[in-house]
């Protein structure tokens, strides 16, 4: 998914081994559709097929970010502005035609939001994950990732309690390129920024491998799929923090002081089962499609080489301020960046240009926080 701290050489699992992940992937579909409904079950299924599709494939944000930044090259964000465009190209018409139905990935444009989007993209840097990216390398056996996913979950529960205060600092309206203009717009500004990357990036460095293609392309069936049956677009941050607030809540919280957790339809969803939100039901599907497809290769688990203890507060840190500037930016690489801006939201640009110099950033705070350097 992303760059590791060292991988050890995977002994493949045999057919008996490989066999019972299938089923008990199936298992668990059945399972969900059979307490909480069919659509439920789909959408587990559709987590499952994004997390095999990300690490399967080797797909990701934060590691291809990187690899422009450091070494100029631009095939990893090129698959992604790919994976975008494609998403776009069914996406806003398909929303502009069902509006009473489908809801795109439409946020305002605020201080909040693109400091939100600056700080998320320092720390994706530091813990080498953006939200799904996290949940991806946490499901494969990454430490750090592994680390950093709770602390995730309380940043983002921590964000959303205190997102009113943050908005109040100032918001735009919230602007949405919809209908053929808006979709001609965007396809453009894709275009834009592709050549850019090929022209700043090494010679040779934009032939794609056929993996990205392949991944590009099936994060775009995935995304569309998850469109239709979720009647919103794929997300990862609201999931993780309806965890940390069900937690809360267990403990004996009281959340009536938050805005955000108080309105009737969080308290509504805190009192169901999180196998009934769909956010929540690909998240989990994202980490046992990862857990899934390093099994199938042989086994769970990377090699850290002795980080020292400054690195894991680091990650800990890190994981807390993901979760908590994702709520503030209204969403990570996946809701803001991949969706926002699939479906037609002007938030999805200011979000990608603030995380990607907070990216800058990030790499270079890396060596002093003792940390992977830069290679």
């Amino acid at each position: 998914m992303t760059d590791r701290m060292a991988t050890a050489g995977p002994v493949p699992a045999g057919l008996g081994g490989r066999s019972l992940l299938m089923a008990a992937g199936l298992f668990a579909v059945l399972a969900v559709a059979t307490l909480v409904g069919g659509r439920y079950g789909l959408l587990l299924a559709i987590g499952l097929g994004f997390g095999i599709t990300l690490e399967g494939l080797r797909f990701g944000f934060a590691g291809p970010w990187r690899a422009m930044i450091l070494r100029r090259e631009p095939a990893g964000l090129l698959a992604q502005l790919l994976a975008i465009a494609l998403v776009a190209v069914v996406a806003i018409p398909l929303i502009g035609a069902n509006p009473s139905e489908l809801i795109g990935a439409h946020a305002p444009v605020g201080w909040a939001m693109v400091g939100g989007a600056f700080v998320f993209g320092i720390c994706m840097q530091l813990v080498l994950g953006c939200g799904s990216g996290t949940l991806v390398n946490a499901g494969s056996g990454n430490a750090v990732a592994a680390l950093a996913l709770p602390f995730f979950a309380v940043g983002s529960f921590l964000g959303a309690y205190h997102i009113d205060w943050w908005n109040g600092l100032g918001l735009a309206p919230v602007m949405v390129l919809d209908g053929l203009s808006g979709l001609g717009v965007t396809l453009a500004a894709l275009a834009a920024v592709a050549l850019a990357a090929i022209w700043l990036g090494v010679p040779g460095g934009a032939r794609l491998p056929r993996r990205l293609w392949l991944a590009a392309a099936a994060l775009a069936v995935l995304a569309l799929l998850n469109l239709v049956v979720a009647g919103q677009p794929w997300g990862v941050v609201y999931g993780l923090g309806l965890w940390a607030a069900k937690g809360a809540v267990a403990m004996g919280a009281d959340l009536s002081a938050s805005a955000f957790w108080s309105a009737p339809a969080q308290v509504e969803r805190l009192r169901e089962s999180v196998l009934t939100d769909v956010t929540s039901l690909t998240n989990i599907g994202m980490i046992a499609g990862a857990v899934g497809v390093s099994l199938w290769r042989g086994g769970l688990g990377t090699a850290v080489p002795g980080l020292p203890a400054k690195a894991w507060v680091a990650a800990v840190i890190s994981g807390l301020l993901l979760g908590y500037s994702s709520r503030l930016a209204f969403g990570c690489n996946v809701g803001a960046f991949f969706s926002g801006i699939s479906t037609g939201s002007l938030h999805g640009w200011v979000w990608f240009v603030a995380a990607f110099v907070g990216s800058w950033v990030g790499i270079r705070l890396r060596p002093g926080l003792g940390l992977e350097g830069p290679r």
